[in-house]
C-alpha cells in the first residue's frame, strides 16, 4: 500500500483499483530515509473501501513529514510513534 496526497477531505474514486471509493479512516504510515525507518500510527486519511489504498490530506502529510524529519535528524534507526495532531 502506498500513499498519495489528496487536496479535499471528501470521498473520491480510488486511482489505484478504480473500483472503490474512499472513506475517512486511520492508517499506519511507514517512511524510510537512509538507515532510518519511521512508523507513524493512527494517521487520518481517506482509505479505499475496496483495496485499502490511502490518501493523506495536505495537513496530515505535512505533520507526518515533520515527525519523520525530526526522527531522521536524531539519527534514529527505528521509531514507532502515534500521529501528533
Amino acid at each position: 500500500m502506498g500513499a498519495g496526497i489528496q487536496r479535499k477531505e471528501e470521498a473520491m474514486k480510488c486511482v489505484i483499483c478504480k473500483n472503490g471509493t474512499t472513506n475517512p479512516g486511520r492508517v499506519t504510515v511507514t517512511l524510510q530515509r537512509g538507515r532510518s525507518t519511521i512508523i507513524i500510527r493512527e494517521v487520518p486519511a481517506e482509505v479505499c473501501e475496496n483495496c485499502g489504498e490511502y490518501y493523506l490530506g495536505e495537513e496530515a502529510t505535512a505533520r507526518v513529514l515533520a515527525q519523520a524529519e525530526a526522527a531522521a535528524a536524531k539519527g534514529t534507526e527505528l521509531e514507532m510513534t502515534p500521529y501528533a495532531a
